[in-house]
Parts: structure tokens; C-alpha cells; sequence
């Protein structure tokens, strides 16, 4: 029942108006009854009533009213009443409206024209404009631009109709004397519009005849010279070099719209380096000169457009990028540094790391909004040009790692994962980078960041100084011992004062082992029955957020990691230190730590006792110190950094494959042809055409011009949509793109009769709408139509497109109806591997509040071919890495990620386990921010995770 108009209001037909009240209203002579009225009818009409008894009403009491409101009201009432018969034939009441549209057109007030004009270009009824033509003629030289204007629409909007070109023949004529005599810019742009859209020579004839004035014209009609230079050199692009002056000359427009749109038609039409590096400029100049952030950011979209096919150019534009950095979003910086980070090169890495480095300490004041996300953004983007480039980690080491007791954990893991990476990799910087972390360990405040500062403690302290700072640092921050007390008061109780207190006091005999300051054991003889007070935890004199106050609150695994990192100083400090005396001196005292860690974790003073795991790490580390080999020796100090340094390879190989993968391979054929640029004759061309052909040349020779089309995914995307033995066969070639999905339909007349009025009637669930309204076609016996349909899609949500064909044969008045197959459109037209570091996983991970848990059932029993079957299944990227996922254990956890191209995040975990009967057993769980994402994925995996068929 949805009907087309301009006006679009939202009513509650719950309460809608009878008809008779309107009629009542409109018969009076008080005119705002007659604008409500007139807003009730046509809300009603909008929501599918008829109303057939207000016509005639609205003719005699409507019409003649001179009430501007009124007759704006009526206008959008004419527009959406039914016009025609079931035939397609003018109703003969609609020719009552006929002479009030002309007394319309001839009014002398310059608004009723106006509207009145603008009402004409919606109607698609010629007899209703036939008389009405020489009306609007006569508007075309009316003395108001708003008539002007609004006629050149009229004239463009009847020409374009199938028999409106037989009633206005001289229309492009006509239209192109007012272009070269209108004044006023609203018109003209209209003028040449109409040119543009019904008589493409003649708009370009005019172009090329003024092209000395194009930049004086208004913005307007510079926005359609773009569009018909687009248009133009599409169709015929041995003419793109005179359009491409143009363009240029309007890089220095008043209008940043202008502007814009001048930058991207450059970069659409030429691939010279000339025409690239102007639009980039022009890009960058709207980066700073624009303040709103939606600007800014489509602006860097199309930065990083440039980036990816001309990063030879868009390096030079580095700086200007950086700029961006100056804005308060979170969202632009993002953005800018992603872009930035990929521009890096030898030449300007120092330029870039030194502004980073400026930004990081304007967070350190605390005025920024956001300044902790922001830092943390910043401290990436360091790590990520000190790896590239060894050579700038001196520069920024030393002042990342004042970050090291930053409140935002994120920001600190990030610079205690970069510290942990370049004093590996620039082995000149261990000496300076082991004092430095040791002179800051006490800042630090999170158990993570403390558990890898302590392994980078535990690996770099080589040398004896080192390694005796290393153990007194650590020895310092755990504090005095032992890490709890126990407090004696003697008091002689009675026998019924023993009773009341039996639940919560501890008698002991006269002989009974203490515990004295130092956490050793001695015998205690007492003549009396004592009672003693629980144990109370020692807080030491550091800070509440130190290494000790984590051990307190619980933190076994840190404590665990603790006496390993002991362990190792141990171990080497017997290699670098000569005196037998105080290498024993250490190691008693590191055994004490952890004897009073094992105490701690065991009594009552903790509401959970130490965990198994931590407790037989502690133990092993006292076992160690005990008694040491030489093999375990060799483990603990040298195969723990073989396997750090094995991880850094990996990481590295892992980053080159995946720069392998994008860079196009491709290849020119044996029999292209060559063109000598320089044999050409370059008479009257410009650089940009010249460079033009270099860059065809180069794409030519590189074979980037070839595509790979493969004909089996294109059969693929072919679906039947009705059957063989049916009247009407139709069949849809399904092609996505990021936001639209095109139906290209191809309909088939099996009958030897002419189908009448076919329309493709189509329906959608889920989040797609359909664009265009359904047209009928007329079909030829045995001939074929292809018809189009655009579709839009704002979610990753799986959709469904039904719908039917609908026809009638001139035999029979009814009409025939054929029920279409579904069309299913599959989420993975929308989502493509995209990769994230493990700690932004994480943290999407506990944000996300969608999610779906599938069981594991598959007939494969490899756990590596069923990981792989997921990933290629879904079209996900896995973030372990290989050599996490080598061998056989008979588990497997693997962590996917994938972005879609709506911006949303879709996590999901694989953990699997092989079972006793050799089938797979587990939980694949997915997470996403949306519903339809995490439902949508997790029937794509239920329905493949049975096998390759």
C-alpha cells in the first residue's frame, strides 16, 4: 500500500480522522480547519486509504482558495492520489485540475508558480502536461530566478518521460539559449543540468567553449561539470586530457565541496603522479582547514585510498598526515597513525618518531580527553616504527618506560611487550635498558607488567653488577619477612572459658614448634594452656600497589614467576661471581622468599589457599637450588631465550608472509602489445597525459590490467529461481558489494502467447531494503528480459530475498503468479581476515555481550584440519601463531578474528580436544557487539563444520 511523495510523515491511523469530519472541514470557510483537514487527508492517503468522496470536495472548496499553505497542501494531495485507471488511462475527473495547474502557472505571484512547477516534475501523466507545456514555456523567461529555475526542472522532467520528447522538440535548444543568457546560479546549474542529462553534446559543446570560465562559475554548476567530465571520460577516455585542465583549474575553488570532488575525479581518471600528488595535497588541506570530525575522517578514508595504490606518492604527504594528530578524536588519530605507520620509510622515520614523541608527553599532563587511549595508541605506533627501524630505539626506550606505572595496564603492557622486544633485537641497548627498568621496577603497579619485567630481569641481568641489582631490586620491592605474623598473648583460662572459645581459639600441648621473625621454626615449652590470636598479614613499608601487596592479596601466579626469576639470578650469579660465600648468602635468602611464599599460600590468613600449579613451580625453583646440574642449568639459562628468540623469528616470518599476500603478483602475456611513449608524438598534450601513458605502460607491462576472472566462483553466484517446466524462467546472478547487493534477473518467456504487465515483485527479511519499485515489462513469445534490482544492506545480519512474477496473457484478465525460490545472501560476502593484537582481542572479548556457543560435531579427526576447515569455512583470520599450533597433544585453543565491512568486530575461540573414541569433542564460541553477526556465524559453522562436503 506505500505510495511515493515527497512528504513523508509519520501518523497514527489509530486515530485517524472520518471522512466526513474532513469534509466538513474542507466545505468551511476557516482556512487553518482546511490546512488540517487537507494534513489529515493526506496522512490517511499515505497509509493506504482511498478517500474517493474528497476529490470532488477538494476540487470546489480547495481550489480556489488563495491561501499559500492550501494550495502547497494540495499539490502534495494531487501527487499521491491515483491518477489512472486499472489500464494505465487518465481518469477523466483529473482533467478538472488541468485549468487550475494553468491559472497555477500564470499566477503573478511568483511562489504559486514556483510550487506549481515543482509539482510537475513528479506527475509521469503526458495528457495531464500536454496543455499545460506552452504555460511552462513562458516561465522560462519570468523575472523571478525561483520560476526560472523550477521550469528548466519541469521542461527536464517532461522531456525525459517515453513521450515527452514528442512534445518538447526543441526543448535542448531552448534550454541552451537561457544557459547562455540565465544570470542567476541556481538556474543555470539547472539549465546545464537538463543539457547534461538530455543532450549530452550540447552540454559538452558549451563546456568546452566557456573552459576559460569554469572557475568563476558558481558551485553549483562546478558540481555538474565534475559529474559530466566523470561521465564523459568513462565512455571515451582517448578525450581525457582536455577535461583534465579543467579539473585542475578547479583545485583552486573557492568551495572545499568543489574541491573535494575534484580531488576524487583526478584520482578516478589519471594514475599520473602529476594528478595523484595534487589530489593528495588537496586532501591534505582539507584535513586541517576542515573542523568537522565526520570531514576529517572521510577525508583520511580517502588518504588511505591513495596509500594503497600510490604509496610512492602519498610517503611524501607524511607530515601533512601527522597533523591530524591534533584533533581531540580518538577515532581521527586512530586513523591518521594507521595510515602513517605504513608510509614509514629510512628517509623519514626520525621526523615521524620525534613528533610521536611530543604527542606522548602532551598525555603526561593530563589535559587531553582521552589522553590514556590516546598514549596507548601513541606507545603502539612507537613499538611499531622501532621494530621496523632498530636504529630510532635508542631515541624513545628510555622515555616509554616512565609509562612503566602507568594506571591504564594496556598502556603499560604495551611498553613492557616493546622493552621485552628491542632489548632483544639491538643488543647495544640491554646494559642501559636493564638499569633503567631496574631504577623503575618499584613503579610498577599491574601483575602482568610485573611478571614480564621480571623475566626481562631474569634473561638480561648477565653481567655481576646486574645480576647482584636484580636481586636486591627484587628483594627490596617483596619487602621484610616473613609476609604474615603470628601474635602470642598468654592468658591462663578457666575450664569453662576453654569451652566458649574451643570453635575459635588453637590449644596446643607444652611442647609446640613458633614461628619467629626471620620465618624459621623453633620449639616452645609452656607450663599453661595458651590461647593465640589468628594470624595477621605484614603490609611492609612500600606502597599499597607494589610486588609485595600483590603477593598479599592472593597473586600466586606472580609469585610463582617471582621465585623463577630468582632462580635464574641464582643460577647466574654462580657463573659470574667468584666467592662461594655470597653466592650462598643469595640463595639462602631467595629460598626464604619462597619458603614464606609457600607459608602464605597455605595458611588462613588468604581466603583462598596457593593454587596447585604456582605451589609445584615454587617448589620446583627450591628443588633447583638445591641440587643443580648442568642440564638444568643449560634449560633454565639458555633454552627459555632460544624460545623467546624463536618466537621473534616466527612473529617476523608470519609479518613478511602476510606482506607477500597483498602484493599483487601478476604478469603480462607474451603477445601484449608495447607502446613506445616515446616514439609517440606529444603535440599538444599535457604532463598529466604523458605521465598517464608512462603509468598504462607500467600496469601494462606488470600485467595489472589483467584480471583474473574465475568462471567457477561467477556459475557459483548463479541461482534458479524458478523451475524448468514453468511458464515464466528465471534465473539471478547474485554480485555483492560492500553496501548494495545487484539482482541481475534474466526472465524467459517459455510460451507462445505475449505476457503482459510482468513485474518482478520482490520482498526482503533481515536488514536489506530494496531500492527501485518494480516496473512491468512486456515479453515477446520465447524472447528473454534482463531486469535489475538494487538492493541495500546495513547489517552482516543474514537476509533472505523472496518475492514472485507476476503476469497476465490476453487471453485470460487474471493475473498469474509464480512463487520465486529464496534467495539466502551469505554473511561471508561481508566479512574478510583482519588482524588485532592479542590484548585488543581480549578486551573486545569482555566487552562484546553477544555471544554463540556451537558444539564441536565433525567427522574429522586431525585437530589442524578441522582448525584450518573453521578458518577457510568462515574466512577469519587465525592470531596464533604456527608454532603454537605444532605437534600433536590431542588439544588445540585458537583465537580467530575478522572485521566486516560495516566496521563490526567478530570474534571467535576454537578449543577442541581429541577424545578417547579419536572423534573431536569442544566448544567453538563466537562473540560480536551486534546479534545477527555472532547468530549469522554460527550457523555458517553449523552447517560446515560436518566436513568438506
Amino acid at each position: 500500500m506505500e505510495k511515493s511523495c515527497s512528504l513523508l510523515v509519520h501518523f497514527d491511523k489509530g486515530a485517524s480522522a472520518l471522512a466526513n469530519e474532513i469534509k466538513e472541514a474542507l466545505e468551511s470557510n476557516d482556512v487553518p480547519a482546511k490546512i488540517e483537514a487537507m494534513k489529515k487527508a493526506i496522512m490517511l492517503l499515505l497509509n493506504g486509504e482511498t478517500l474517493p468522496q474528497l476529490f470532488i470536495t477538494i476540487v470546489r472548496y480547495v481550489l480556489p482558495c488563495d491561501d499559500h499553505t492550501v494550495q502547497k497542501l494540495l499539490l502534495f494531495y494531487l501527487e499521491i492520489i491515483e491518477k489512472t485507471d486499472v489500464k494505465g488511462r487518465v481518469l477523466p475527473e483529473m482533467i478538472l485540475i488541468c485549468q487550475n495547474l494553468r491559472n497555477n502557472l500564470q499566477h503573478p505571484n511568483e511562489y504559486i508558480r514556483g510550487v506549481t512547477l515543482r509539482f510537475l516534475c513528479r506527475l509521469n501523466e503526458v495528457e495531464i502536461f500536454e496543455p499545460l507545456i506552452p504555460s511552462i514555456l513562458s516561465n522560462l523567461e519570468h523575472r523571478h530566478p525561483y520560476v526560472r529555475r523550477n521550469a528548466i526542472l519541469a521542461i527536464m522532467s517532461i522531456y525525459k518521460l517515453p513521450q515527452g520528447e514528442q512534445h518538447l522538440v526543441d526543448a535542448p535548444e531552448t534550454i541552451e539559449k537561457v544557459l547562455m543568457s540565465e544570470q542567476d546560479p541556481s538556474a543555470k546549474r539547472n539549465a546545464f543540468l537538463m543539457l547534461f542529462n538530455c543532450a549530452q553534446d550540447r552540454a559538452i559543446n558549451y563546456l568546452l567553449t566557456n573552459v576559460d570560465r569554469v572557475s568563476d562559475w558558481g558551485e553549483l554548476l562546478q558540481m555538474v561539470v565534475l559529474e559530466l567530465i566523470r561521465k564523459v571520460c568513462r565512455t571515451n577516455k582517448a578525450e581525457k586530457g582536455k577535461y583534465i585542465k579543467i579539473i585542475i583549474s578547479l583545485l583552486n575553488a573557492p568551495s572545499t565541496a568543489v574541491i573535494y570532488e575534484c580531488a576524487g575525479t583526478l584520482v578516478s581518471l589519471s594514475s599520473a603522479p602529476t594528478a595523484i600528488r595534487a589530489a593528495a595535497n588537496t586532501y591534505c588541506q582539507l584535513l586541517m582547514s576542515q573542523s568537522d570530525n565526520n570531514v576529517k575522517l572521510i577525508v583520511l578514508d580517502r588518504l588511505n585510498e591513495l596509500k594503497t595504490s600510490h604509496r610512492d606518492i602519498m610517503v611524501d604527504m607524511i607530515m601533512d598526515v601527522l597533523r591530524a594528530l591534533s584533533s581531540p578524536n580518538l577515532d581521527i588519530q586512530r586513523k591518521a597513525l594507521d595510515i602513517v605507520l605504513e608510509l614509514i620509510t629510512p628517509r623519514n622515520v626520525n621526523e615521524v618518531v620525534l613528533i610521536l614523541k611530543k604527542e606522548v608527553m602532551k598525555t603526561q599532563g593530563g589535559d587531553l580527553e582521552k589522553g590514556v587511549e590516546y598514549r596507548q595508541m601513541l606507545i603502539q605506533a612507537i613499538h611499531s616504527c622501532a621494530i621496523k627501524f632498530p636504529e630510532v630505539a635508542s631515541t624513545v626506550v628510555h622515555l616509554l618506560m616512565d609509562f612503566l606505572g602507568d594506571s591504564n595496564v594496556a598502556s603499560a603492557m604495551d611498553v613492557i611487550v616493546f622493552v621485552r622486544e628491542i632489548i632483544e633485537t639491538s643488543a647495544k641497548l640491554r646494559v642501559s635498558i636493564v638499569s633503567r627498568l631496574l631504577d623503575t621496577f618499584y613503579q610498577i603497579r599491574a601483575a602482568r607488567v610485573f611478571s614480564c619485567a621480571l623475566w626481562i630481569i631474569g634473561e638480561y641481568c648477565l653481567s655481576l653488577s646486574e645480576t647482584e641489582s636484580g636481586i636486591a631490586t627484587i628483594q627490596q620491592c617483596l619487602g621484610d619477612l616473613p609476609f604474615f605474623s603470628i601474635s602470642e598473648e598468654n592468658e591462663v583460662t578457666d575450664d569453662s572459658k576453654k569451652k566458649s572459645q574451643q570453635a575459635s581459639s588453637i590449644t596446643v600441648s607444652s611442647k609446640r614448634p613458633a614461628i619467629l621473625a626471620d620465618g624459621t621454626y623453633a620449639t616452645q615449652s609452656a607450663a599453661s594452656e595458651t590461647v593465640f590470636s589468628p594470624p595477621t598479614v605484614v603490609q611492609g613499608s612500600l606502597s599499597t600497589r607494589n610486588l609485595r601487596s600483590l603477593l598479599l592479596t592472593g597473586d600466586f601466579f606472580l609469585g610463582a614467576v617471582v621465585a623463577c626469576t630468582l632462580t635464574k639470578l641464582i643460577l647466574r650469579l654462580e657463573e659470574v661471581q667468584s666467592s662461594k660465600i655470597e653466592v650462598n648468602r643469595a640463595s639462602s635468602k631467595t629460598l626464604l622468599i619462597m619458603v614464606s611464599m609457600l607459608q602464605l599460600g597455605q595458611s588462613s590468613v588468604l581466603p583462598h589457599p596457593i593454587d596447585n600449579d604456582s605451589y609445584d613451580r615454587i617448589s620446583l625453583c627450591i628443588k633447583l637450588l638445591c641440587n643443580t646440574d648442568d642440564g638444568i642449568r643449560e634449560i633454565w639459562l639458555k633454552s627459555c631465550h632460544e624460545s623467546f628468540v624463536k618466537m621473534l623469528s616466527d612473529k617476523q616470518w608470519h609479518e613478511m608472509l602476510e606482506i607477500k599476500a597483498k602484493t599483487q603478483i601478476s604478469h603480462s602475456q607474451p603477445d601484449d602489445l608495447i607502446d613506445f611513449y616515446h616514439l609517440k608524438s606529444r603535440k599538444g598534450m599535457s604532463i598529466v597525459e604523458i605521465e598517464d601513458e608512462v603509468q598504462d605502460d607500467l600496469k601494462r607491462a606488470t600485467g595489472e590490467f589483467v584480471k583474473d576472472t574465475n568462471d567457477t566462483n561467477k556459475l557459483n553466484r548463479i541461482l534458479q529461481l524458478t523451475g524448468f517446466s514453468d511458464p515464466v524462467y528465471a534465473e539471478a546472478y547474485v554480485t555483492v558489494h560492500q553496501y548494495d547487493i545487484v539482482l541481475d534477473v534474466t526472465v524467459m518467456n517459455r510460451t507462445k502467447e505475449t505476457l503482459q504487465n510482468l513485474c518482478l515483485e520482490l520482498a526482503t527479511m533481515g536488514d536489506l531494503k530494496l531500492v527501485e519499485r518494480p516496473q512491468n515489462y512486456t515479453l515477446a513469445p520465447e524472447s528473454s528480459k534482463q531486469i535489475k534490482a538494487n538492493i541495500k544492506v546495513s547489517s552482516t545480519e543474514t537476509g533472505v530475498i523472496f518475492g514472485n512474477i507476476v503476469y497476465e496473457t490476453s487471453n485470460v484478465l487474471e493475473r498469474n503468479v509464480i512463487v520465486l525460490n529464496d534467495i539466502h545472501i551469505d554473511i561471508m560476502d561481508y566479512i574478510s581476515p583482519a588482524v588485532c593484537s592479542e590484548a585488543a582481542f581480549r578486551t573486545m572479548w569482555a566487552e562484546f555481550e553477544w555471544e554463540n556457543k556451537v558444539a564441536v560435531n565433525t567427522a574429522i579427526q586431525d585437530e589442524k584440519e578441522f582448525l584450518d576447515h573453521i578458518i577457510t569455512s568462515t574466512n577469519m583470520k587465525c592470531l596464533a601463531a604456527p608454532s603454537a599450533l605444532e605437534g600433536k597433544c590431542g588439544f588445540l585453543a585458537a583465537n580467530l578474528y575478522a572485521k566486516s565491512v560495516f566496521g563490526e568486530d567478530a570474534l571467535v575461540n576454537v578449543s577442541i580436544e581429541k577424545q578417547a573414541d579419536g572423534k573431536l569433542g569442544g566448544y567453538i564460541r563466537i562473540r560480536s557487539k551486534t546479534q545477527g553477526i555472532a547468530l549469522s556465524l554460527g550457523d555458517k559453522i553449523t552447517l560446515k563444520q560436518k566436513g568438506s562436503s
